[in-house]
């Protein structure tokens, strides 16, 4: 038997704010147990992460080098929908208010980061 992924954990200063943006975004559920110190989301989806937890920490956030890839059929229109639930370019826009995208013809993506600064893409 192979390992599984159980959980995407967030350290945080406050889970419950962050589930929510999380549980806007993605479409999961919050656990109703959730609190001000454990916030869990679910979506049973066997084919994607079944769990999102949200973690209390007091210390600053470090950066991390893992990050959440997201898919949209309209970008574009998703981050529009993304900064109105509280997230913010990284890159800004461009004159016109799109979005700067980073990659190549290949791949492109626009890197956004949520509530708290943890950055996440969506290509």
């Amino acid at each position: 038997m192979t390992a599984f992924i159980q959980n995407i954990t967030f350290e945080c200063r406050d889970p419950l704010s962050l589930g929510r943006f999380w549980a806007e975004v993605t479409g999961y559920s919050i656990d109703p147990e959730a609190n001000e110190t454990r916030t869990r989301l679910t979506k049973n989806d066997p084919r994607g992460v079944r769990h999102l937890l949200f973690l209390r920490v007091d210390e600053p956030r470090a950066d991390t080098r893992i990050h959440l890839d997201f898919a949209a059929p309209h970008p574009e229109a998703e981050v529009r929908r993304l900064k109105q639930l509280g997230a913010t370019l990284e890159d800004g826009e461009t004159p016109d208010g799109r979005p700067i995208w980073r990659g190549n013809d290949e791949k492109r993506w626009i890197v956004l980061r949520d509530p708290e600064g943890n950055e996440f893409c969506l290509g």
